[in-house]
Parts: structure tokens; C-alpha cells; sequence
């Protein structure tokens, strides 16, 4: 099980806690997270990421053991500890200003 946090926008979004496990068939990597949380919640589809493109939100950021993976290709493996569910997958909004 991958646990994933989301920000308080897409939990009132998808109806759902701050926290939400999915289950991942083969490779953990962000594009496969990202694609089971839209698969399970549709609302979500265009909110994290553009349709088209599968880019991510400018106002939104990801990170996983202390580590900002925003920049990463969506190919790229997550660490041992998210894929094994002891640490979240955590999907940030961004905040702008000084």
C-alpha cells in the first residue's frame, strides 16, 4: 500500500482525509502513484496534473522522504520506504511570497 498526502484543497476536491493508500501494480514511481490516484478518484484528473501533457500544476510540488521530487521524470523509481507504505508520498500546495 503507498500512502499519499494531499493538500487541503484536492482532499475537499475528492471528499476524502488528509491521507489516502492506493495499491500499486508493478514499478512505484510518480506516474504510476499519480495515475492510480486519478484512476480512483476521476475528480482529481486535471487537477494535479494537465490532461494532455501529464505535467504537473505549477502551484504544486511532490516529495517523498524529505525530497523534493517535482522536477523528477514521471518514470523515475520512488524510494524503498514510500513503495513499502512507511513513508507518504505527499503532494504539496505550493505557496508564493516572501
Amino acid at each position: 500500500m503507498i500512502r499519499v498526502e494531499l493538500p487541503q484543497h484536492l482532499q475537499t476536491l475528492a471528499r476524502v482525509s488528509r491521507e489516502v493508500t492506493l495499491e500499486i501494480a508493478g514499478p512505484v514511481t510518480q506516474g504510476s502513484v499519480l495515475d492510480a490516484l486519478e484512476a480512483r478518484y476521476p475528480v482529481l484528473e486535471g487537477a494535479i496534473r494537465d490532461h494532455v501533457t501529464k505535467k504537473r500544476r505549477p502551484f504544486l510540488r511532490y516529495f517523498a522522504c524529505a525530497q523534493d521530487l517535482s522536477h523528477d521524470p514521471p518514470e523515475t523509481p520512488l524510494p524503498d520506504a514510500v513503495a513499502s507504505g512507511a513513508e507518504p508520498y505527499v503532494i504539496l500546495g505550493a505557496i508564493a511570497g516572501g
